[in-house]
C-alpha cells in the first residue's frame, strides 16, 4: 500500500478549543490515567498516549481537562481529516473516539506528535491494538502506543456525576436519593444524565420515594426483557 497522502491535500476545518471544564473526580477506577496524565507529555513516556476505557467512564472528560491543561488542539474520530496540519505542527493534540480516524490521518497525527512540543492523546474504547487498520507501518505504530486504562464509574465517580446533573437543572436532593441511585443505575454517565432527567420531568421534590417510583418503570421494563440503562 502506498504511503499515506499529506493531510494538506484534504479539506480545511477551523479548529475551536471549548473554553472550561468540569472538575474530575479522583477514584481507584481512574486514578491510573489521572496519574498518567498529570505530566504528560513528557520525553520518558513519549509523544503519543491512549486512554481507553467503557461507555461513559469519563475518558472523554479527563481527557478534556488534559487538552485544556496544555493548550492541545481537540479533534474528533473521522472529522480530524479536515484539519489543517499547519495548525497542528508542534502542537498537543487530542483525537477523542480515535479509532474512528482514517489510516492516513492517524499516520499524519503520530509524524506530527513526533516535532516539538508536539503530543497525541488518542481516546477510544478499544485499545489501540485493537483498532482494525491497514496500513502495516500504522499497525506497528499503534502497537507500540502506551496504553492507560479506565473502569467503569465507582460510587464516588457516580455520585459526583449524578449530582453535577442534578445541579445543572437546579436541584439538590439528599444524600440517602443519591446512595440509593448509586445502586441501582447503570455504571456511566449516560445513565447518570437519563435518571436525573426523568426524576425533573416529574415536577415534584426529588426524593427516595419519588426516585423508587421513577426506577419501578424502568424494574417493569427489565422483567419484560426491555433496558433503559437502568438497574432494577
Amino acid at each position: 500500500m502506498s504511503a499515506p497522502r499529506s493531510l494538506r491535500d484534504q479539506m480545511r476545518l477551523p479548529l475551536v478549543r471549548e473554553a472550561g471544564v468540569a472538575p474530575f473526580v479522583r477514584s481507584p477506577a481512574n486514578a491510573l490515567a489521572v496519574d498518567a496524565l498529570a505530566g504528560w507529555p513528557n520525553p520518558a513516556a513519549g509523544p503519543v498516549m491512549a486512554l481507553c476505557g467503557p461507555a461513559g467512564c469519563g475518558k472523554s472528560h479527563l481527557a478534556a481537562i488534559w487538552a485544556e491543561r496544555v493548550g492541545a488542539i481537540p479533534l474528533n474520530g473521522a472529522e480530524a481529516a479536515l484539519a489543517d496540519p499547519l495548525e497542528l505542527e508542534g502542537r498537543p493534540v487530542l483525537l477523542d473516539i480515535a479509532q474512528d480516524a482514517d489510516d492516513e490521518t492517524l499516520f499524519h497525527l503520530i509524524n506530527l506528535a513526533q516535532q516539538d512540543g508536539g503530543a497525541l492523546l488518542l481516546v477510544s474504547r478499544p485499545s489501540p491494538r485493537r483498532w482494525s487498520v491497514d496500513v502495516p507501518d500504522l499497525r506497528s505504530r499503534l502497537d507500540a502506543v502506551r496504553v492507560v486504562g479506565m473502569e467503569a464509574p465507582d460510587d464516588p465517580v457516580l455520585s459526583a456525576i449524578l449530582r453535577a446533573r442534578f445541579a445543572e437543572r437546579s436541584i439538590a436532593p439528599g444524600e440517602e436519593v443519591i446512595d440509593y441511585l448509586v445502586r441501582r443505575i447503570d455504571r456511566s454517565a449516560a445513565a447518570a444524565a437519563e435518571v436525573v432527567e426523568r426524576l425533573d420531568a416529574e415536577h415534584r421534590p426529588v426524593t427516595r420515594a419519588l426516585a423508587r417510583q421513577v426506577l419501578g418503570t424502568s424494574e417493569d421494563l427489565f422483567e419484560d426483557g426491555v433496558g433503559s440503562g437502568l438497574q432494577p
